[in-house]
């Protein structure tokens, strides 16, 4: 805080001062002037200055700057955002600490593709099956937001899909190939025929991986088709994901220490991960349809229809397990605007999501990564709806006060179809809860807007935790929940170069869902008590030079997010082993900074700078065992050749973790046996091309 005081000081002096400077001849080059950020998140493009939450914003120009082979790169430039990878294709995301909850994948955080859930109603989201080229932007809205979105503690994360560059047609395609047998290639194609729109993307991506055991695979294939008639915009995506990963396992400290690369070894009484041929491999199928119907100038209708089939194979070092998924449901919402008023202006949405999660879950032993003698079978059906309302009103342009309530339902039935054989489910029923959120932001100026909230946030068991790789349903385990409250504010200079965006919050949760282990390492969850989380979040953008073509640099940025939090396990959190009451979070670090640093020179060659510096990281709930801080150096420079317009074609090179630094990315957090290293790869290297035509 002493290093942050000084820090916000001085943007703030800096943003006043350019404020008030005389700069009508940069207001006369539209080259010079930012265009405005917008988001879609809350039901509806609108400026993010504005907004009383907070939203980290990722642009297409952004994703342009980052290796295309991971999300975890772009995600960790957003402040109050963790993302892993254990082993090539293996995500976890975490919004504000809720990491401690997800010993692997996504939970507790709600993923849309465009307006189409990408998580279930189970709570389990499959972001590794996405491409990272087919997403044209992301916003993720931290904190919890159930009341327009259900049940969540996290966040949401919202990627949309169409690539505009505007241009109606075009083809694209890429390649980029790099260290460690990394190969990554993808092409489009866009065709708009009057009122349609088809839009088609493909990719392929395998690497060997730094570790043993470590090559994955991922076959993609997306296709958007769009008709905007007068009323109507009627869109349909469909995408395929074939992603397969091995799996190399956590190591020990000694392990770790003595030869980073090894895949998790063998024991007396437990078989190594490359024995087991552990390992994912997953087919997921989605489609929706989605209508925006505009009744008048004032009314409107979004209607989404979806459904998601997942084939789902995990050799595991203790057991051979296999899921088969389908999901069915819609989201729909209505929308009444005034906005013809000069001094109160008012929105009213009101809405309703419904989503079904029919699960097949099977396990067998594992002999050397064949299937063998079955062991138990199970059946899930889980449904999740909520109805959702909010109430906008916009008083003078200078205070907008936000009211938003949803109702959540939640419920699952269970069986044993082996060996029991019952014949009956068993049925769970939550409690309905209201999720409600109160927001307000006001323009103190033009370019400063500060905000303040109160949310809660609630989040259900989701399939994984019910049915856990120990095969025991656990009925019993329940919800977690939470109030979060938030200040900050956003301020921007008059040519919008300078923008910086800053959050204090507190959230406490109660009943936290968390896991733990046997001694084969199969997991269980339990509720273990509540969590204090204070933090800050801060994002800062600057251009310092914007787009000066009579110069050398002809463009220079600097970026900045920080992260401070100060995490801790309540009085309450106990397990039937401790009570952990005061200690850090699990897999939370106290400090994240990112820098970055962008340099444009002439001939449309750029360079791009990223430094990340994570603090230490506590691996297990006593605080006994800590992942070193590291500080991670990135960098890619490339030249693109403008054919005519928007179209070019581009050669590029970069390299990751320059200063090749050993660390766990992706720590297998209160693990048996201290195996909680999964070991990040050193110092690599990649080439490639893009084209755009």
């Amino acid at each position: 805080m002493k290093l942050l005081l000084p820090f916000l000081f001085s943007i703030f002096s800096i943003l006043c001062a350019k404020s008030q400077s005389k700069s009508d001849s940069i207001r006369t080059d539209s080259s010079k002037v930012l265009n405005q950020v917008t988001v879609r998140g809350y039901l509806r493009e609108q400026p993010v200055l504005s907004i009383p939450a907070s939203i980290g914003v990722v642009s297409q120009s952004q994703l342009e700057l980052h290796p295309d082979n991971s999300f975890i790169s772009i995600l960790n430039t957003i402040a109050g955002v963790r993302a892993e990878e254990r082993s090539p294709g293996s995500y976890r995301l975490s919004i504000r600490g809720s990491l401690l909850r997800s010993p692997f994948g996504v939970r507790d955080v709600k993923v849309y593709i465009d307006e189409i859930p990408l998580t279930d109603a189970g709570g389990n989201t499959y972001l590794n099956a996405i491409d990272y080229n087919a997403i044209n932007n992301m916003e993720v809205l931290k904190g919890p937001d159930g009341s327009l979105f259900g049940a969540n503690s996290g966040g949401v994360v919202i990627l949309n899909t169409l690539n505009n560059h505007n241009i109606d047609n075009f083809f694209s395609t890429g390649l980029n190939a790099g260290s460690y047998g990394l190969f990554h290639e993808h092409a489009g194609i866009q065709e708009k025929y009057n009122k349609y729109q088809l839009n088609i993307t493909q990719a392929y991506e395998s690497y060997s991986g730094y570790r043993q055991h470590s090559y994955m695979q991922r076959k993609y294939l997306q296709a958007i088709n769009k008709w905007n008639l007068k009323n109507d915009e009627l869109r349909i995506l469909n995408l395929y994901s074939n992603l397969s990963y091995e799996t190399p396992g956590g190591l020990t400290l000694s392990q770790y220490q003595t030869n980073p690369q090894w895949a998790r070894v063998a024991t007396k009484t437990i078989p190594g991960s490359i024995q087991q041929k552990a390992g994912i491999y997953q087919n997921v199928f989605l489609t929706g349809i989605t209508n925006e119907y505009h009744f008048d100038k004032n009314l409107r209708n979004v209607l989404s229809v979806f459904g998601t089939y997942v084939d789902f194979t995990n050799p595991f070092i203790t057991n051979y397990g296999q899921r088969y998924e389908s999901t069915f449901g819609f989201r729909t919402y209505f929308e009444l605007s005034s906005n013809n008023r000069i001094n109160f202006n008012t929105k009213l949405n009101i809405g309703i999501e419904w989503q079904q999660t029919n699960s097949s879950i099977n396990n067998y032993g594992n002999k050397f990564g064949n299937r063998d003698t079955a062991q138990t079978f199970d059946k899930i059906n889980t449904n999740q709806h909520f109805i959702f309302s909010r109430y906008i009103l916009n008083i003078y342009k200078l205070l907008n006060v936000e009211a938003a309530l949803s109702l959540n339902f939640y419920n699952y039935n269970f069986k044993n179809v082996f060996p029991n054989n019952e014949s009956v489910y068993t049925n769970r029923d939550f409690s309905p809860q209201f999720m409600p959120r109160l927001a307000i932001s006001y323009k103190i100026t033009n370019n400063f807007y500060w905000r303040s909230s109160i949310s809660r946030g609630y989040s259900t068991p989701t399939t994984s935790e019910i049915r856990p790789t120990d095969h025991a349903i656990n009925p019993n385990l329940a919800a977690q929940y939470g109030v979060n409250y938030e200040t900050g504010f956003r301020i921007r200079n008059s040519d919008e170069s300078i923008y910086l965006d800053a959050s204090i919050f507190y959230y406490h949760l109660q009943n936290a869902i968390v896991p733990r282990f046997n001694a084969d390492g199969t997991q269980y969850y339990i509720n273990a008590g509540a969590t204090n989380q204070p933090g800050v979040e801060l994002n800062f953008t600057g251009w310092l030079i914007r787009q000066n073509n009579t110069q050398f640099i002809r463009g220079l940025q600097i970026n900045e997010s920080i992260t401070l939090d100060r995490f801790r396990f309540a009085d309450n959190y106990h397990d039937a082993i401790a009570n952990y009451s005061g200690n850090a979070l699990t897999g939370v670090p106290e400090q994240v900074i990112i820098s970055s640093l962008q340099i444009k020179l002439p001939k449309f060659i750029y360079l791009y700078f990223e430094h990340n510096y994570t603090a230490k990281i506590p691996l297990n709930d006593g605080n006994t065992a800590w992942a070193s801080s590291y500080s991670l150096l990135q960098a890619k420079s490339g030249w693109k050749h403008y054919i005519s317009g928007k179209r070019y074609y581009e050669i590029l090179v970069g390299a990751n973790n320059i200063l090749n630094q050993k660390y766990s990315l992706g720590n297998d957090l209160n693990a048996v046996g201290g195996r909680y290293y999964n070991v990040a790869p050193l110092r690599n290297y990649y080439v490639g091309f893009n084209v755009y035509l």
